[in-house]
C-alpha cells in the first residue's frame, strides 16, 4: 500500500527538514511526500527540492492559505491511502506509516495519539493528545480526532472531496466529520503517538484562535449534523481536552534519531 502525506508549507524553512527527514526515516517503503509550498520566500522550497529524491514532489505557488494548498495536494498525491504532515512537525518514530498501513489494510480510516512539543531539539512535550476510539454518537458528543494522525483510504478522500474554504480554522475538523460521519466508513484507533506537533498551530496559538475554531466546528456540525443553534459538542469537545494538558517542560523527551 502506497501512503501520500501532504505537507503544506510557508515560510517554513527553520521547520521543514524535521518533517522531511522523519518522513524519510519511515521504514514503510512505498510512500511518497506532497509539499505544496505558498510561494515562500525564505526557501522553503529550494529546501524541500535540495533533498532530489523521486520521493518528494514539490510545487511552490500562490495559494489563499492552508487549506487550499491541502486541496491542490488533494489533485496531486498519487498513493492507495492520504493523510497530512504539517510542515513543523514530525513523525515519533520511524514505524508510523507501516502502521498506517497495515490497518488501512481492513479499514477505511485511522487515527491515533498526538504529543505537541516545544521544538524538535528537546521534544519537550507541553500537551498530549490520547485518542479514543470513537463513540457511538461521534462528533456530536464532542470527539474529533487529531488531524496530523487521521490517514484515509483513497476511496474515502474521493468521496470526501475538497477542504471547505470558507472555513479559516476548522476545515480539517469539517473535513474528518464528513469522512467519518457522512459515510458508512470503518475507523479504528493506532494506540500509539504517531506525530509531534509543534505548540502554536493555526487553531491552537491562542484563546482568540480556540474560540474562533469552536465556533466554526460548531457551524459544520450545524451543517452536516443538523444540530442546534448551540450543541452538546460546542461544550464537550474543549471539555475533552482539559486533560491532555501538563505543566510546561515536565516529562521531556529524548530525540528522535533520524538518519
Amino acid at each position: 500500500m502506497k501512503i501520500s502525506v501532504l505537507t503544506v508549507a510557508f515560510n517554513s524553512a527553520a521547520t521543514i527538514s524535521y518533517a522531511i527527514d522523519s518522513f524519510l526515516a519511515q521504514d514503510h517503503p512505498e510512500k511518497e511526500m506532497v509539499v505544496v509550498d505558498g510561494a515562500s520566500r525564505d526557501g522553503t522550497s529550494e529546501i524541500a527540492r535540495g533533498y532530489r529524491d523521486d520521493r518528494i514532489i514539490v510545487v511552490s505557488d500562490q495559494d489563499q492559505g492552508m487549506y487550499d494548498a491541502l486541496n491542490k495536494g488533494l489533485r496531486l498525491y498519487s498513493g492507495d491511502a492520504v493523510g497530512v504532515l504539517n510542515s513543523d512537525d514530525a513523525y515519533h518514530d520511524n514505524c508510523v506509516l507501516s502502521r498506517v498501513a497495515d490497518v488501512l489494510r481492513t479499514a477505511d480510516i485511522v487515527h491515533g495519539h498526538l504529543d505537541f512539543v516545544s521544538d524538535h531539539e528537546t521534544k519537550t512535550v507541553s500537551r498530549r493528545w490520547r485518542a479514543i476510539p470513537r463513540p457511538v454518537r461521534g462528533f456530536r458528543t464532542g470527539w474529533m480526532p487529531a488531524h496530523p494522525t487521521f490517514y484515509v483510504r483513497r476511496a474515502v478522500a474521493d468521496r470526501v472531496g475538497d477542504f471547505d474554504l470558507s472555513l479559516a480554522t476548522a476545515s480539517d475538523y469539517d473535513w474528518m466529520l464528513r469522512a467519518v460521519e457522512l459515510h458508512d466508513n470503518s475507523i479504528q484507533l493506532i494506540d500509539a503517538v504517531m506525530v509531534d506537533m509543534m505548540q502554536g498551530g493555526k487553531s491552537t496559538s491562542s484563546w482568540w484562535s480556540h474560540i474562533d475554531h469552536n465556533l466554526e466546528a460548531l457551524r459544520s456540525r450545524r451543517r452536516w449534523l443538523q444540530t442546534g443553534f448551540v450543541d452538546y459538542a460546542l461544550v464537550a469537545k474543549p471539555l475533552r481536552k482539559v486533560g491532555q494538558w501538563i505543566a510546561p517542560g515536565r516529562e521531556p523527551r529524548a530525540p528522535s534519531k533520524f538518519p
